[in-house]
């Protein structure tokens, strides 16, 4: 990182993942890059992040061709007119995307639905889940680097 001032701690990196309310993921395409937003969870151990999916797709088929991915989260994204710039924190990891086996899938999709429906009881998202459970795939991203940064502005805080 060129300005390495501006780095941001692990804790902080791991702190931006945990509140995301989406993230882009960035896939090796036939011609192009594809990048496209998704819904998330970092598990607890802050290695692995879990999404949720159709059967059949562009992206599996990318994924399918090669395993390497970057993903992409921004924290805060404030536009300072005045001064021409962006006050911003954003968090981007490195790694290889695998698919969840059962357990793992069933895992997968409690945590997105403690995630994003917080307030619904245990009773209700297991139910939720066992109905869409063979109509979807839990792609696992296993991060092996990540690296967070923030606008100089937050330093002059």
């Amino acid at each position: 990182m060129r300005r390495s001032r501006q780095k941001l701690p692990l804790e902080d990196c791991l702190e931006i993942l945990k509140r995301g309310s989406h993230g882009i993921l960035a896939l090796n395409g036939e011609i192009f890059p594809y990048a496209v937003p998704l819904s998330f969870v970092l598990d607890e151990s802050g290695s692995k992040i879990y999404f949720h999916c159709a059967l059949e797709g562009f992206k599996l088929d990318l994924i399918r061709q090669n395993s390497h991915a970057s993903f992409c989260v921004v924290d805060c994204d404030e536009v300072i007119e005045e001064k021409f710039t962006t006050k911003y924190r954003s968090v981007i990891c490195f790694g290889k995307i695998r698919f969840a086996d059962d357990s793992e899938k069933h895992l997968g999709l409690e945590l997105l639905g403690k995630k994003y429906s917080p307030s619904v009881d245990e009773k209700s998202l297991d139910a939720e889940i066992d109905r869409g459970f063979d109509r979807c795939l839990v792609p696992i991203f296993e991060i092996e680097n990540l690296t967070g940064k923030q606008a100089i502005e937050f330093l002059k805080e």
